[in-house]
């Protein structure tokens, strides 16, 4: 029977029994189903690949005031599709916010930020900063139907897979 996750935060027993799930059924975990941010985590990946670690990139997410975890599981899927497209480990590159006399910017630098308020579902936007221009990619939520319709996708796009593990990537054709 395929499975359909959709979580953050899994703990490494959690990771573990998923990995042996799939050895036995076709498997997509996603921290967001919505089929817009999986486009935008593709092309996050593909513009960090094309433009480099010479621009700056930033990524920056706005949530409703009742959101507990910051930065959210979404925001830290964008920044490692652009680690991931410079072809560097995030953990080794990441800025998580920026607070007091910090100095300037470290090369390859990938800064995440958090805003909280209102009853917004959901904004990212990708920023790209180079030599006199700039690149966003943005993505916004205006209600919770598409995560639903992003799973149904990818259950429907898992059926007669082999067992495995997959992502919204391979559903939408960014990956085998």
């Amino acid at each position: 029977m395929p499975a359909v996750i959709g979580t953050t935060g899994l703990g490494a027993d959690a990771t573990r029994a998923i990995a042996a799930l799939a050895e036995r059924a076709p498997v997509i975990v996603s921290a967001n189903f919505s089929l817009g941010v999986n486009l935008l985590l593709g092309l996050a990946r593909t513009a960090s690949r094309a433009l480099g670690p010479e621009w700056d990139a930033e990524v920056v997410e706005t949530h409703h005031k009742l959101k507990r975890d910051a930065p959210s599981g979404t925001a830290l899927a964008i920044a490692r599709a652009i680690a991931a497209g410079r072809g560097v480990d995030y953990d080794s590159v990441k800025r998580h916010a920026r607070d007091g006399d910090i100095g300037p910017r470290a090369a390859g630098e990938i800064g995440v930020s958090s805003v909280r308020g209102g009853d917004i579902i959901g904004e990212h936007v990708a920023y790209f900063f180079g030599g006199a221009e700039r690149i966003e990619l943005a993505h916004r939520a205006t209600s919770r139907s598409i995560f639903a319709t992003g799973a149904l996708r990818a259950a429907a796009w898992l059926v007669g897979k082999p067992a495995g593990s997959y992502t919204m990537q391979s559903v939408l054709g960014f990956e085998p």
